[in-house]
């Protein structure tokens, strides 16, 4: 009986030293936060979704007939939008797994901005090699490039939604003048003032 009349005061005596609240959160709190973070989970299908109205034009093998490159160095995975002899937006997705990016940079791999100007310059070549006086798997070469500039690192990981327009077309030389952007999620990565080639003949 001594024994449980000294438990019931030691522990009435304890119980008021002990907090109401776990650090200022109550228990519904937590409830309520974990409530909250299931309901913002979106999922794959949903994030899937955003890109639902892309259809591809031109799919990787389909730019394989049109352009001369090979890997590691072609540039362009799909065309999403095209205007013949006009203009094309097209995607190149990003991977841990390209060679560039064992020494560009090891501890922070960036696409090089050469590579992005040169992928740009290929989905012009996608434009360029179906028009009148050129040949689908024709090589080109760069004439020269102006007004380059790059507003954002573009890192593995990234879809670099790309586009071109095609602003002069020399058929009889075999010159062609074009203008390109590059985005990532929406901003703009990169610009080209004017780029210009030259069909091999």
């Amino acid at each position: 009986m001594k024994i449980a009349i000294l438990l019931t005061t030691l522990l009435a005596s304890t119980s008021a030293f002990v907090p109401t609240k776990s650090f200022g959160v109550t228990r519904s709190q937590l409830f309520a936060e974990e409530e909250s973070e299931a309901a913002e989970w979106s999922g794959a299908e949903s994030f899937s979704a955003l890109t639902k109205g892309a259809d591809t034009v031109f799919s990787l093998e389909d730019i394989a007939k049109i352009l001369p490159h090979r890997y590691p160095f072609a540039l362009v995975d799909k065309v999403i939008e095209y205007e013949a002899g006009k203009r094309a937006v097209g995607v190149k997705c990003v991977t841990n797994n390209e060679p560039q990016f064992t020494g560009h940079f090891p501890d922070r791999p960036i696409m090089p901005g050469v590579l992005q100007v040169e992928a740009l310059a290929q989905l012009a070549g996608i434009v360029c090699l179906q028009m009148d006086g050129a040949e689908p798997g024709a090589v080109f070469f760069f004439g020269g490039v102006d007004g380059v500039k790059w507003k954002k690192p573009v890192v593995p990981g990234d879809s670099l939604v790309m586009e071109v327009e095609i602003t002069k077309w020399r058929a009889k030389f075999g010159i062609a003048k074009a203008t390109g952007r590059a985005y990532v999620d929406g901003q703009l990565a990169m610009e080209v003032k004017e780029m210009t080639f030259a069909i091999a003949k």
